[in-house]
C-alpha cells in the first residue's frame, strides 16, 4: 500500500482530497489529510475507508517530521514560505514531494541533492502556475514539431466570477487567497516587447494594462505578471521577441485598484495602532495626508487621485463602505489587512454564487515563411461557492500527477516543473474528462 500525506485542508485541497480519495480504493492508496485544523480535516475526508484526518502544526519541525517519515509522498498546499523546510525534511527522509506553488531560487538549489536521493520534487502543478504550463508547452512542442518557429506568445488567466454571479459594481469575488490578490503585483512586473526588455513597477502596473478578447465574452482587462522573463528558459523560448504573462480582470478593475493603491490601502509594511477605534470614513481621512478642510472626505479623496468623484472608480470605492462610518473590525494591523478583511466581507462568494476562470494562451510563429496565429482558450466554471472552478483547476492536476507518481509512472526526478510530456500529456489528457478544454482559433 502506497501512502500519501496532503499537508493543509484549506480551500485549495478539496477537489484533490475528492479525487486521490477517489483514485483510493482502486490504486491500494491510503491518504492521510493533516491540518492544525482537525475538524475541517476531517470534514474533507469524510469518514472515508482510505483515509483519515489528523492535527499537525506544520511549524514543529519533530511533528512535522514525524508524520513525514511516515508516508510515501508529501502535497504541501502550505504557505509558499513554508516549503523550504518541508523540502530539507523530504530530502533528508526520502520522500518525494508535490506542490502547486512556485519554486522559490532555495527549493531550487536543492535540485542535485533530491536528483541524486532520485527523489520527485514537482512544483508549479495547479492552476496558474501549473495547467498553464502544460497547455502551452503541449502547444509549444506541436509548432515545433511542424517545423515553425515562435515569435511571440502571451499567457493570460484570470480567477474570477460567473456573469450569472456577477452582482457587484467590481465584477470580481474571491475564489482563492485573499491575501495575493490584495498583495498582487508588488515589486517589478518584467517582460518582453519586439526583443527589448520593459518594466512596470508596481505604482504603475494597474495603469498600464491591455485588452484582450475573449470569444464570445467581450473585452477583458490584463495586467503584467510578475517576471515574464523566468518562462524563456523553462519553455525554451531563449530567442522569443515577446513575451507577456497576465492577469485577467473585468473592465474597470484596474482603475479602482489603481485608486486603492494610490490611497495607500494596499500598503503591508506599517501597523495602523488602535485601527479598530477608527472607522472607515477615519482610515481614508488619515490618508489624505496634510489637512486641507476643502470639501468631503470623499471629494478630496477623488482630487487626491485624480478622478472623477461621481465616476466608476469613486462609486467602487463607496461600495466597498470605504466612506462609512462603520468601526473597523481588526486591530493593530497593516492597511492591506484592514482592505483584505473588508474585502473577504464584500467579495465572498455566497453558496449558490458560481465562479469562472479564464486562461488564454497567443502563439505568434513562422511557418513555411508565412507568419501565423494561434489563439487557445479555456473557460470554466465552477458549481457553486464550495465546489469551484478554481479549487478543481488547482486540485485535480496535483491528484492526477500524485497519482502517477503513486504507480510509478514519473521517472524525472529533482526539482522542477510541468513542462515535459511524460507530465503534461497524461495529465492535461484526463483534465479532459472534467470539462478542460481548451478552444483553438488559428489565423
Amino acid at each position: 500500500m502506497k501512502n500519501l500525506l496532503i499537508i493543509g485542508a484549506g480551500r485549495s485541497a478539496t477537489a484533490l482530497i475528492n479525487y486521490i480519495l477517489e483514485q483510493a480504493r482502486q490504486h491500494d492508496f491510503f491518504i492521510t489529510v493533516a491540518d492544525a485544523d482537525v475538524e475541517l480535516a476531517r470534514q474533507k475526508v469524510g469518514g472515508h475507508p482510505k483515509g483519515r484526518a489528523i492535527w499537525l502544526d506544520a511549524s514543529k519541525p519533530n511533528d512535522r517530521r514525524d508524520v513525514i517519515g511516515r508516508h510515501d509522498v508529501v502535497v504541501s498546499l502550505l504557505p509558499p514560505q513554508m516549503h523550504l523546510e518541508l523540502a530539507q525534511d523530504c530530502i533528508s527522509l526520502g520522500k518525494h514531494m508535490v506542490t502547486a506553488s512556485y519554486v522559490s531560487k532555495q527549493v531550487f538549489r536543492l535540485g542535485d541533492e533530491a536528483r541524486q536521493r532520485a527523489l520527485v520534487f514537482m512544483n508549479e502543478l495547479g492552476l496558474d502556475p501549473g495547467i498553464d504550463h502544460m497547455s502551452s508547452m503541449q502547444r509549444i512542442h506541436k509548432i515545433r514539431a511542424q517545423g515553425g518557429k515562435i515569435t511571440a506568445f502571451y499567457s493570460y488567466t484570470g480567477g474570477l466570477v460567473a456573469p450569472e454571479s456577477d452582482d457587484n459594481p467590481w465584477h470580481y469575488k474571491f475564489s482563492w487567497n485573499p491575501r495575493n490578490v490584495v498583495l498582487a503585483g508588488q515589486g517589478t512586473a518584467q517582460f518582453l516587447e519586439d526583443g527589448k526588455l520593459k518594466f512596470i513597477p508596481y505604482r504603475r502596473l494597474f495603469r498600464q494594462y491591455n485588452l484582450i478578447d475573449i470569444p464570445d465574452m467581450g473585452q477583458w482587462e490584463v495586467y503584467a505578471n510578475r517576471d515574464s522573463l523566468l518562462y524563456r528558459e523553462a519553455y525554451g523560448l531563449r530567442d522569443i521577441k515577446t513575451l507577456f504573462r497576465g492577469t485577467i480582470r473585468h473592465q474597470g478593475f484596474c482603475d479602482a485598484w489603481n485608486a486603492l493603491i494610490r490611497i495607500g490601502l494596499t500598503d503591508a509594511t506599517f501597523p495602523i495602532v488602535d485601527s479598530d477605534q477608527l472607522t472607515y470614513h477615519d482610515l481614508m481621512e488619515a490618508f489624505l495626508g496634510i489637512s486641507q478642510h476643502t470639501g468631503s472626505v470623499k471629494d478630496r479623496i477623488a482630487k487626491l487621485i485624480e478622478v472623477d468623484p461621481e465616476g466608476e472608480v469613486m462609486k467602487k470605492l463607496e461600495w466597498l463602505g470605504l466612506f462609512s462610518k462603520r468601526r473597523i473590525k481588526v486591530n493593530n494591523v497593516t492597511p492591506s489587512l484592514i482592505l483584505e478583511n473588508l474585502l473577504l466581507e464584500k467579495w465572498a462568494l455566497q453558496p449558490n454564487d458560481k465562479d469562472m476562470v479564464i486562461m488564454q494562451h497567443v502563439f505568434e510563429y513562422e511557418l513555411n515563411r508565412r507568419k501565423r496565429k494561434l489563439t487557445s482558450t479555456l473557460v470554466m466554471k465552477g458549481n457553486n461557492g464550495s465546489d469551484t472552478a478554481m479549487s478543481k483547476l488547482v486540485g485535480v492536476p496535483l491528484g492526477i500527477f500524485v497519482k502517477l507518481l503513486l504507480l510509478g509512472k514519473i521517472s524525472t526526478t529533482g526539482v522542477s516543473i510541468p513542462t515535459m510530456p511524460e507530465v503534461y500529456e497524461p495529465v492535461m489528457s484526463e483534465l479532459e474528462d472534467y470539462g478542460v478544454k481548451f478552444i483553438e482559433q488559428e489565423e
